[in-house]
This record gives structure tokens, C-alpha cells and sequence, in this order.
């Protein structure tokens, strides 16, 4: 029984399950910060690692959760893997949420500076 509130129509089961799942792996601050380096370009594991400050094999394990799920996709350059976000509105969705977030940060910070004088 779908209901159409404000132009929109309630997702299928399925498609809540399956978007649940989604939010679900990037519910891991170490997923969700590989897929905002991912989101800015590709790139392969030893960078993630880098990027991300994470060991080799956790990063590896955490982008073949991403891979599994579909939201990471992966092609062969040599003897290395690259990585990249195949879909850009996982992109989208990770660059507004982590951005926004980010935004509020600052505007606390600065806020907090004001607050007591330092205005640094």
C-alpha cells in the first residue's frame, strides 16, 4: 500500500531493504571515508590507505564489503586494482551529507571563537 504524499510515492520493501543495507556499510566511519576519497577520483588501495590512515588489509576488506555491494567497482591497471565509484549519485549523496556536516563543524567552531573573544 503505497502512499503519494507531496508528489512522492513510498519505496517498495525491497527498495528500503536494499538502501538500508547501503547506509548500513557506510555506517562505518573507515567506508565512508574511503568512499569520500573515492568520490573525489580514483585510485588504488595503497592510496586509500594512505588517505584514510588505515592498514592494507583492513582497507582491502572494507573495499571488498563496498565492492560486493555495488557501490565501489574496481579495474585492472598492471598488477594494481584502481577504484572508483561507478554511480554519481553515491557520489552525491556522500559529497551533501559529509559536506554539510563538515559546514556545521565550522560554523560551530566559529561560533564558539566568537563566543569566547578569541575570533581566530
Amino acid at each position: 500500500m503505497a502512499q503519494n504524499i507531496g508528489g512522492y510515492e513510498d519505496p517498495s520493501a525491497e527498495v528500503l531493504a536494499e538502501a538500508a543495507a547501503a547506509f548500513g556499510l557506510l555506517a562505518s566511519s573507515a567506508r565512508l571515508h574511503i568512499m569520500w576519497v573515492l568520490s573525489q577520483g580514483e585510485s588504488d588501495v595503497t592510496h586509500l590507505a594512505d588517505r584514510v590512515g588505515g592498514a592494507l588489509p583492513a582497507v582491502s576488506q572494507h573495499l571488498a564489503k563496498l565492492k560486493l555491494a555495488g557501490l565501489v567497482r574496481a579495474r585492472r591497471d598492471g598488477r594494481r586494482q584502481i577504484y572508483y565509484v561507478d554511480d554519481p549519485d553515491v557520489v552525491t549523496v556522500v559529497r551533501v551529507m559529509v559536506g554539510q556536516l563538515s559546514a556545521r563543524t565550522r560554523e560551530a567552531t566559529a561560533s564558539m571563537r566568537r563566543l569566547h573573544g578569541t575570533g581566530v
